[in-house]
């Protein structure tokens, strides 16, 4: 077959899936339709999602009706009665498949992590049902957000950026959603019982590049909103005390864009065409991320690199597990003050502060039917 009719026929594909996601193409460039709005955004990821559904249905159809059963109906939840425990994701265990399961249902993809990862399912003891999961995994490296907030120099970025996690997904499933139990599951990132996972995890591990052994110190956790400006993490607090720091928006970039089926194409174009960028032997052979792929690919289709700016600014939030965290990662204080709350103190709070005011004033929760949360399986009326 003629190469540049390859090149070709690629290159349309890529024109036509960015314009059939809902973007707008012209002269090499990707804009946002006029005054979008959260609706729109969720739209320009919805082939995406559908893509992740439909190629991890061969490992997960026939686990549905299991994983559906801890999907709670709303007649079974009784407010005053929830107690969530908090559990550790094992591989190869079904609350690992639970996790990737639920994680599907997010509207915009959710990646597995990078790196490092440390992931968690809370359900309510009362009656065995999910409420919600959060995963962490390596930070970017660059963040503009973050390393202005921090006031970090790329010295002190690159020796203790190890001490840092990203949230990479976050949230509660329905019908415990409708009780805001997302802000619970929040929360539940500052907690005493999360750092000290981390530190039994990754303790003593031994760097690859620099050769010296990880103290398992975990002083800051970031994460972004799904869809622009959060609502959800605005004051979220414990007490006083203010656990989400809004500290600016993502630069709009990614390759989420070219996750809908097309990344696989671009990713086997890439084989042929292109060599991975130099980097340290220790890490291996291969390319460094996904999106160094689409960004060697797009030139040689005579298209520009900087489509991966997809222009969907992400807000960057902050959670600081001490009182001298900035001062810490910055190499300005060595010993670290911690703050000291555990996973029963926060859910007291919540319940208190929001749980059982919203169940008294809205009783929506009790319509949920967990076959509505079925991908696969027949869906009941």
């Amino acid at each position: 077959m003629n190469k540049n009719l390859d090149i070709q026929v690629l290159r349309e594909k890529v024109i036509f899936s960015l314009e059939n996601q809902g973007f707008l193409y012209h002269s090499g460039k990707i804009t946002l339709p006029n005054n979008v709005d959260k609706e729109g955004i969720r739209k320009l990821h919805q082939e995406a999602v559908q893509t992740r559904v439909e190629k991890s249905k061969k490992g997960l159809v026939s686990y549905e009706p299991r994983l559906l059963s801890y999907i709670a109906d709303g007649r079974e939840i009784e407010p005053d009665k929830i107690f969530p425990i908090m559990i550790q994701v094992e591989p190869g265990t079904e609350n690992e498949l639970l996790f990737r399961y639920a994680s599907l249902h997010w509207s915009i993809p959710v990646s597995s992590g990078y790196g490092r990862r440390l992931r968690f399912v809370i359900f309510d003891q009362n009656n065995g049902k999910l409420i919600g999961l959060f995963g962490l995994g390596d930070p970017v490296f660059s963040l503009a957000a973050r390393d202005k907030w921090i006031g970090w120099n790329k010295e002190q970025r690159k020796e203790k950026l190890k001490h840092v996690m990203d949230a990479f997904v976050l949230g509660a499933v329905p019908p415990y959603s409708h009780l805001l139990c997302g802000k619970l599951v929040a929360m539940l990132l500052a907690c005493n019982e999360v750092r000290k996972a981390f530190r039994k995890k990754y303790r003593g591990q031994v760097s690859l590049i620099n050769r010296k052994k990880f103290d398992g110190r975990l002083v800051l956790i970031t994460t972004t909103s799904a869809l622009g400006r959060s609502s959800m993490y605005n004051r979220v607090n414990y007490t006083e005390r203010t656990l989400f720091n809004r500290i600016g928006y993502t630069s709009g970039s990614g390759e989420f864009h070219f996750s809908n089926g097309l990344y696989a194409e671009l990713s086997q174009f890439a084989a042929f065409h292109c060599k991975p960028t130099a980097k340290q032997k220790r890490w291996g052979v291969g390319y460094r991320s996904r999106r160094e792929i689409v960004r060697k690919v797009l030139p040689l289709l005579g298209l520009p690199d900087d489509l991966i700016y997809h222009q969907v600014k992400r807000e960057v939030f902050g959670i600081p597990l001490a009182m001298n965290t900035h001062q810490f990662l910055r190499g300005e204080h060595e010993r670290v003050q911690w703050y000291y709350m555990s996973a029963q103190e926060i859910f007291t709070y919540f319940k208190d502060r929001w749980l059982m005011k919203r169940a008294a004033r809205d009783s929506s929760y009790r319509k949920f039917r967990p076959s509505s949360y079925a991908l696969w399986m027949k869906k009941e009326n």
